[in-house]
């Protein structure tokens, strides 16, 4: 790692980094393009489709009129906080992408120079993804107290507390990962995942980080910080015109960084699918993992925009409660049952074929749980219902349905 990185020129670093925001920015307006289309499609509705070929430039035209609003400043706002709030939320999530690898060490064309498609990478970057992502609550949280409404501030409260319950949970899931690669390098990560991607022998760390994802980036089902129904728009309601688009931004640009966290930790990072790096010599080198790596962050893109139009909005309570009493403590008892067997292997106490056995025996226990009917409790019998007495206070009242009257006959008072 240290051969590759931190010897590139400062144009190759400036030109790297340029690429990463361009390649953002523009990944953004595909992704709005994307889910729109998707939900479309769900609600069978055509969706954007008249700026460009196949609506492509929707996202464009939307982002210039966002940015050509008036914009309204509300009189109770903490204005130098008002302003900063939205460039704290923006900027970690560009920041993020410094570790990221996007392929090998290539060669740039029309040049003799070599270098990694990566802007950088350290022994910590993992850490360096997690530090910089939680920043970016700051701006959400101070968003929602500059703004002078209880709305605002409760959606921020609801945000902070949000992320600080599903970062947890996520950072759990990142344990098995460092266990089973021996590095907290996303370099070292990528190369550690050549015979077998990490979704494989730690798929219960991939099903916590995904669900943790999705309640990290505030999206729906998660979005109880932005819910219409009880916080008008929550911390970005007093907002409008061009620090709206920056939180939309960030928003977004998270979308994308989870998703490629998510590539490179689980699912081989740039490496080519299963079974085409045998069939292709050359799908690992050049340029070609770039399109690997980016197909495959679209594909939790999707997964993204498909809970969003399938599953109705939680309850608060039942979204901490999730978190806090199974999700953390699931994570945690996966991550010591992960650093038992590791331990294990290296001791030479447990066989490669004994694993593979064990996770199919557990897998179809597992399945078996689902399929087996639960057996019924036969229904008590009803109890017959006492009769109606439509004189019983003085005065006649007609039987509900359901409901016999007596035979009894009273005057009238």
């Amino acid at each position: 790692m240290s051969e590759v990185f931190g010897n590139d020129p400062m144009w190759v670093v400036a030109l790297k980094s340029l690429l990463i925001f361009v390649i953002l920015v523009l990944y953004t307006l595909f992704n709005i393009w994307f889910e729109r289309r998707v939900v479309a499609r769900m609600q069978h509705r055509v969706g954007p489709n008249m700026n460009g070929p196949f609506g492509l430039l929707q996202s464009l035209a939307d982002g210039v009129k966002l940015g050509l609003k008036e914009e309204i400043f509300p009189k109770a706002v903490d204005k130098v906080v008002y302003f900063m709030a939205p460039i704290l939320a923006v900027v970690p999530a560009f920041l993020a992408w410094a570790v990221i690898p996007f392929g090998p060490e290539v060669r740039i064309p029309f040049t003799e120079t070599y270098t990694a498609l990566q802007l950088t990478d350290m022994p910590v970057a993992v850490l360096y993804v997690l530090a910089v992502t939680s920043i970016g609550i700051y701006g959400i949280v101070l968003a929602g107290w500059s703004s002078g409404s209880v709305y605002a501030l409760l959606g921020g409260l609801r945000s902070s507390a949000q992320m600080i319950s599903y970062e947890v949970a996520m950072g759990l899931s990142f344990v098995s990962v460092f266990i089973f690669a021996g590095s907290m390098s996303t370099s070292e990560i990528v190369a550690a995942q050549d015979q077998w991607w990490f979704f494989l022998p730690l798929l219960p760390s991939f099903v916590i980080y995904v669900i943790a994802m999705v309640g990290e980036t505030n999206r729906a089902p998660f979005d109880l910080p932005e819910a219409e129904g009880e916080l008008v728009g929550g911390f970005h309601t007093e907002y409008s015109s061009f620090k709206f688009a920056m939180f939309f931004l960030a928003e977004y640009i998270n979308m994308v960084t989870v998703s490629a966290l998510a590539t490179t930790l689980f699912l081989g990072g740039w490496r080519a699918p299963f079974g085409l790096a045998q069939v292709w010599e050359g799908a690992n080198e050049g340029y070609w993992p770039v399109i690997w790596f980016l197909g495959k962050t679209l594909c939790f893109i999707f997964l993204f925009v498909w809970l969003r139009g399938t599953l109705p909005r939680m309850r608060y309570d039942q979204f901490m409660h999730f978190g806090w009493k199974w999700l953390i403590p699931i994570a945690l008892g996966w991550t010591i049952v992960v650093a038992f067997v590791r331990k294990a292997q290296q001791e030479e106490l447990i066989t490669q074929q004994v694993l593979v056995w064990g996770g199919v025996i557990v897998a179809v226990l597992l399945v078996a749980t689902f399929l087996i009917p639960e057996k019924k409790e036969p229904e008590p019998e009803p109890e017959p219902e006492a009769e109606f007495d439509a004189f019983a206070g003085g005065y006649p009242v007609p039987p509900m349905p359901g409901q016999q009257s007596t035979d009894r006959q009273e005057a009238r008072p």
